[in-house]
């Protein structure tokens, strides 16, 4: 059996973006030898609307088929063009509790969210991306829809550092060998009156923003990433696991 370095989970709502984001998650996933999974929440108030509990039974076990069905046509459709495996897994019931379940039982490297057209790498008042934060030690890749992620085209990466003390993770280095552009790093700092820079690293092939930390330090950020086309952007946290745990 093929060992994959990470673990790779995407959380979905089956939208018009999964596509994109599974495009571009599959891309990842070759670059830095990782397995991926699929997992989805329906709200169970979007399935129970009776109040007999015969017919709650029936539509419980009736979109459960729907779902197996749907998301299994998804999962062999990408599996065959990209010749690669995805897993997959569903439920009905409370959206953020069974993400916290999933997250605790599977403990995921990697956490891929998608965003949507009109709410590009919005992390304002996204209350699932924020939910994940605060559930989630470990780095979360947000895909754009416009720029998706090609396994064969150049990448463009970018790195929001949350802790300025964080490094650059090994998996970011192994991304980093597929790309000829240089990193491009965001911070957002919380010291009155800095100024934003651009700049090569001599350490490492880089160019870095730092944003002074205010009510339009994410909407800049926006910006950049919209501008220097960013396909990928990884909150990168400290983690607290290892792959070795």
């Amino acid at each position: 059996m093929k060992k994959y370095n990470y673990k790779i989970v995407v959380f979905t709502d089956l939208k018009e973006s999964l596509s994109n984001t599974l495009k571009s998650t599959l891309s990842l996933a070759k670059m830095i030898n990782g397995e991926i999974g699929l997992f989805h929440v329906k709200k169970a108030s979007d399935v129970v609307n009776k109040e007999n509990q015969l017919s709650a039974i029936r539509s419980i076990n009736g979109e459960y088929l729907e779902m197996e069905n749907r998301i299994k046509s998804i999962v062999d459709e990408f599996s065959k063009d990209f010749g690669m495996p995805i897993t997959y897994s569903f439920t009905i019931g409370n959206l953020k509790n069974e993400i916290a379940h999933y997250i605790n039982e599977e403990k995921p490297d990697i956490i891929v969210l998608g965003k949507k057209k009109t709410k590009l790498f919005n992390l304002v008042g996204d209350n699932l991306i924020q939910f994940v934060l605060d559930q989630y030690d470990g780095p979360i890749f947000l895909t754009d829809e416009n720029n998706i992620l090609e396994l064969n085209n150049e990448l463009s990466l970018g790195v929001l550092n949350g802790d300025e003390k964080s490094s650059i993770t090994g998996f970011v280095q192994d991304l980093l060998l597929h790309s000829q552009k240089p990193l491009t790093s965001f911070k957002i700092s919380k010291t009155p009156n800095v100024p934003k820079i651009n700049q090569e690293s001599k350490k490492r092939s880089e160019i870095e923003f730092v944003f002074e930390e205010n009510n339009n330090s994410i909407q800049n950020l926006s910006n950049y990433l919209s501008i220097n086309h960013i396909s990928l952007l990884c909150l990168n946290r400290t983690n607290k696991r290892s792959k070795n745990d």
